[in-house]
């Protein structure tokens, strides 16, 4: 048993919720919770949404679910105002200028449509609760071997491209798993999505339970459902997720879920930590015997396969579109990074009620990016006009579009550069200085700061992951041996989900950050002078061999060393 399952068995993790209250109620330091409980108390913190970040010593970030990436304005607004009250930075940190970009009092939209907010304090987390309990929110197994937010298409129930409504079951088996202490301590967590859409918008092929829209004749009528993917997962080891061959009703879509639940915490490793993701427990099985597992351990009889209804992978929903009600829109905005100020979502979930109708509602995305839903057209100059809408346009460059970045080093203990303003930064540069074919609406860019893939790197047609190069410059930061030493990072190409899936391939490694802009430019110009009609730009990459890419990338080396196109671009918004 590793030392992470020994904290989980010495006290159920969940037994950690009503710990924090009594923490809250004393005040009490990082070093007196951990004098009470033990230096096990950070993993079973988890459990209650909360990560305690060595890098600001004393302050927690908190992660909010939102199954389906779906709000109400009411609950908008709650999270809005908690940011903007309680995720501010001491001034020890720098307070309200603690970050050059964002300030202070942001949030975060992570690409599991969940909210996270930085530099929350103990005794402020039971009045965050208490806000939460009021509109139906939640922290709870936000984080740790658990059932984590369950993904849907963030604009289910809106659009004709999708068969089937897929929220309702999305939240239901998010209530089965919230709190259920039966399931909460399983070992590693547990990432399940589920959508009636056919552009696969919730991402099935990396996650361990992907549940795509199908359908069977049964009794000479169509039956609507799902197939189900499984095992499917990044960081390091990816792995495109498995078919079985089963057809669940929808309303058998929780007992299933329970079933592989059951499956992986019967059988999933529990020894090393390294390979306790349930994909390695699917590899290593293979997807027959899993699935024989799993018919086992489920009190429904599932049929098989019918029907696939997936067409393909559509990555985002930015821009104004037609909902299926007419006269009504829905307006995807580009939120670069996914940060923004919790005034900013505040003023999102008062436009929301302002210019939509009852129904309307703010919708999370996993490329970081929200949904304004249910906008009558007569309305939509005027939400278009608000503050907010300008800074986080609908109709952005193609790298601002595609951009995705993770916590990186300004908060995260495994974070080797700084990702949110570079990603903000290459993003508006990238879009200024390169020209695209017209008809590339989107070049997905995203950058993990180190190796876990929470900027999902592999699926991207340019990934970047963090590392720390050594380079001969007397202008590096040195480090204790007197090396010189700037933040770089390994550099893919070429990865997408869809039909055409496949992850990225690692090009080059080490490349300091500098050189990065000028790279991607000259890439650029050889893809818009080969690329064939209609060729995106991760098909180029796949078909050019990886030393020719090193080439052409090699080829702006001149100009970095003349000191041209360096990375420090300015920031001129």
């Amino acid at each position: 048993m590793n030392t992470v399952e020994r904290w989980k068995q010495e006290k159920h993790p969940l037994d950690v919720v009503k710990d924090v209250k009594r923490y809250a109620d004393a005040e009490m330091t990082f070093d007196e919770i951990e004098a009470a409980a033990g230096d096990g108390e950070w993993e079973r913190l988890k459990w209650a949404g909360l990560y305690a970040h060595g890098r600001q010593d004393g302050y927690f970030m908190l992660r909010t679910k939102v199954p389906g990436g779906r709000l109400t304005p009411e609950q908008a607004r709650v999270v809005g105002e908690v940011a903007d009250e309680f995720a501010t930075a001491p001034e020890q940190y720098g307070g309200d200028e603690q970050n050059p970009v964002w300030g202070d009092a942001f949030l975060d939209i992570t690409t599991r449509q969940d909210v996270q907010m930085h530099w929350i304090a103990v005794e402020d987390v039971p009045e965050i609760w208490a806000r939460y309990d009021e509109v139906g929110l939640t922290t709870i197994q936000g984080c740790g071997d658990s059932a984590r937010n369950v993904l849907g298409c963030p604009a289910a129930g809106l659009h004709d491209h999708e068969c089937f409504d897929a929220q309702p079951v999305v939240d239901a088996v998010s209530e089965y798993f919230t709190e259920n202490r039966e399931y909460a301590n399983l070992p590693r967590k547990f990432k399940m999505t589920i959508t009636g859409c056919r552009a696969d918008c919730a991402q099935s092929q990396i996650n361990d339970v992907g549940m795509t829209p199908a359908k069977r004749t049964v009794d000479g009528a169509p039956q609507y459902g799902f197939h189900v993917r499984v095992g499917g997962g990044l960081s390091d080891g990816p792995r495109m997720a498995s078919n079985l061959d089963v057809f669940v009703p929808p309303e058998d879509a929780v007992e299933f879920c329970r079933a592989v639940a059951q499956t992986f915490k019967e059988l999933g490793d529990r020894t090393n930590r390294g390979v306790c993701r349930m994909r390695y427990l699917v590899q290593q099985m293979g997807a027959e015997t899993f699935e024989e597992a799993v018919r086992d351990r489920c009190t429904v009889d599932l049929p098989t396969r019918g029907t696939d209804l997936t067409e393909g992978y559509r990555g985002d929903h930015v821009g104004v579109h037609d909902q299926r009600e007419d006269g009504l829109k829905y307006v995807g905005f580009n939120v670069i990074a996914g940060r923004m100020g919790g005034d900013e979502f505040v003023a999102a979930a008062d436009a929301a009620e302002t210019y939509g109708t009852d129904d309307a509602s703010i919708r999370l995305a996993t490329d970081q990016n929200f949904l304004v839903t249910h906008v009558p057209e007569t309305n939509l100059g005027d939400l278009l006009n608000e503050p907010f809408a300008r800074n986080y346009r609908p109709d952005p460059g193609p790298f601002s579009r595609g951009a995705v970045g993770c916590t990186g080093s300004e908060f995260c203990n495994y974070g080797i550069i700084e990702t949110k303003q570079r990603v903000r930064r290459w993003a508006k540069a990238l879009d200024k200085r390169i020209d695209t074919p017209d008809d590339v609406e989107v070049v997905r860019m995203h950058m993990s700061g180190c190796s876990a893939s929470c900027a999902q790197p592999q699926i991207a047609g340019i990934g970047f992951r963090g590392e720390t190069v050594q380079i001969d410059d007397p202008e590096g930061t040195t480090n204790e041996e007197g090396d010189n030493i700037v933040e770089g990072m390994d550099f893919g190409l070429g990865g997408s989900l869809g039909t055409d899936n496949e992850f990225l391939d690692w090009v080059e490694h080490a490349v300091p950050a500098d050189a990065v802009i000028p790279a991607l430019e000259e890439l650029f110009e050889r893809y818009a002078a080969e690329r064939e009609d209609g060729e995106r730009f991760y098909q180029w990459c796949r078909g050019v061999e990886n030393d020719r890419l090193r080439r052409i990338m090699q080829r702006a080396d001149a100009n970095v060393a003349g000191g041209v196109a360096r990375e420090e671009v300015a920031d001129d918004d």
